[in-house]
């Protein structure tokens, strides 16, 4: 009969197995650390370049970095060089100095948005990657930029015109509120070692093209229309002409390799910025103060003070802004190799001592009906505006946690520029009409470069530390 049932397992037929479950196990073992090694090494490969990146597609990184932010200052830019002309089209009704008062309060507005968007984008940035942060703000930056363009104005749409306007501002100024740290956290991350300081003023260049490109649209169709024409429909034209760049920006962002972090939170990247690393915000902001105060007065909001204290046509004013920003590229390159090779502080300490002592007499320069005095006194903002500017990105970006680098940033630099920064012009505007003294914004310079200086001393110096040790030296300032 069949013996259908197994027979007792007897204690010879052990000897072996104990040997071969021990090899199993270290098999398995070393199959469960091969398959870690590869996950760190791919996780450190989506923060870092591939060697096939760096060399075939470096242009590419550095380009899609840095154009959402020459739409951005581009169009803020243009609508700075244009507010007279804004003014009169959406505020008809009131005087010249009303109506130039109400064109800078929607840019006010605007930029008041700023934190908000910051907030917005650096959670996308910190939580899905920063391809997708950067996408999404050049999207929402270069839709309401050529929509301003076809807006009517008060004659056709009354009341609504001026609200739609002030509307597509604060659409704007949600997008802007992480372009341009992110596009910095962007570029910084991805440098060779010694040339973080480069790659962020590669940022600022970026910034700083933009508003040269605003400069020289406006310049030239300033320089070629009627005064006329120019008021009537040839303003709209520079803001139809930022969707082409937009949809550039978009297409060449999509293609950048850019991996959505591995990390899983178990907080909001915002709650944890706010809960862990608020002192660290504040002092964002303070070393913003003095870049978004001396930047906005210096070549924003001075153009059309040169026309109103100096008399100077607005095609000449045009003329001597962009021929000064484009000096400015090259001095904020500088201020970044330099800052590589002798650290980040004494660079922005010397730019903060140079703006406070030289704001006045730069202000008495500029404040003649020479164009050319007044082209020397900017050229002085252009060398203090430069050198600190080209330093700050990097010194941010490394001075913020890895794990809420872009919410932290974006957090702390937009509170500054939002808040202070675009009300910059509005209070300049309400400085020298209220007490009558052309020289007054010099001393809005003067402050912020007090403020910042102070800021920065409470910092340490980051530009020989391992970016990888950078988190841990966050919170050294104090709110």
């Amino acid at each position: 009969m069949l013996d259908i049932f197994p027979s007792p397992i007897r204690a010879g037929d052990l000897v072996g197995v104990a040997p071969a479950l021990r090899l199993r196990t270290k098999v398995l073992q070393v199959i469960r650390e091969r398959i870690v090694a590869r996950s760190a090494l791919h996780r450190h490969a989506q923060t870092r370049p591939t060697p096939w990146e760096g060399e075939m597609k470096a242009g590419t990184v550095i380009a899609a970095g840095m154009i959402g932010n020459v739409l951005e200052w581009y169009d803020f830019a243009i609508y700075g060089y244009f507010a007279a002309a804004i003014g009169r089209q959406f505020f008809p009704h009131e005087d010249a100095v009303a109506q130039l008062l109400s064109a800078f309060g929607v840019f006010a507005l605007g930029y008041l948005m700023r934190p908000v968007g910051g907030a917005l984008t650096g959670h996308i940035g910190d939580r899905f990657g920063r391809r997708a942060a950067l996408t999404y703000s050049v999207t929402a930056m270069a839709i309401p930029t050529f929509l301003i363009g076809l807006l009517p104005g008060y004659a056709t749409l009354g009341l609504w015109a001026p609200a739609a306007l002030t509307l597509l501002r604060m659409v704007q100024g949600l997008s802007v509120g992480g372009e341009y740290t992110s596009s910095m956290v962007f570029l910084v991350e991805r440098a060779p070692d010694g040339r973080r300081g480069l790659m962020g003023a590669l940022t600022a260049c970026g910034a700083g093209g933009g508003t040269l490109l605003g400069s020289a649209v406006g310049a030239g169709f300033a320089a070629s229309m009627s005064e006329a024409a120019l008021e009537t429909w040839g303003w709209r034209i520079p803001f139809l002409l930022g969707l082409i760049v937009g949809i550039a920006g978009y297409f060449l962002r999509r293609h950048v390799l850019e991996a959505v972090p591995t990390e899983r939170r178990k907080r909001v990247p915002i709650v944890e910025t706010l809960h862990d690393h608020w002192r660290g915000v504040l002092g964002f902001a303070g070393l913003s103060v003095f870049n978004a105060v001396g930047f906005y007065v210096s070549f924003v909001y001075l153009v059309s003070w040169l026309q109103t204290a100096d008399g100077i046509p607005p095609s000449r004013a045009l003329e001597i802004n962009s021929f000064s920003m484009a000096l400015l590229l090259p001095v904020v390159f500088a201020a970044g190799l330099l800052s590589d090779r002798f650290g980040r502080k004494p660079l922005l300490i010397l730019g903060c001592a140079l703006g406070f002592v030289g704001a006045v007499p730069l202000f008495w320069l500029l404040n003649h009906s020479s164009a050319v005095l007044a082209q020397f006194g900017q050229l002085g903002f252009v060398l203090i505006i430069g050198l600190y500017g080209g330093t700050l990105p990097a010194f941010l970006v490394e001075a913020a946690p890895p794990q809420v680098r872009c919410t932290a940033v974006s957090l702390g630099y937009n509170i500054c520029f939002g808040v202070i920064g675009g009300l910059t012009p509005l209070v300049a505007a309400w400085l020298v009409g209220r007490t009558g003294d052309e020289i007054e914004p010099a001393f809005l310079i003067m402050v912020s470069a007090a403020v910042t200086f102070f800021t920065i001393l409470r910092f340490p110096e980051t530009y020989r530390a391992p970016f990888a040790e950078m988190g841990s030296n966050l919170v050294t300032a104090r709110a």
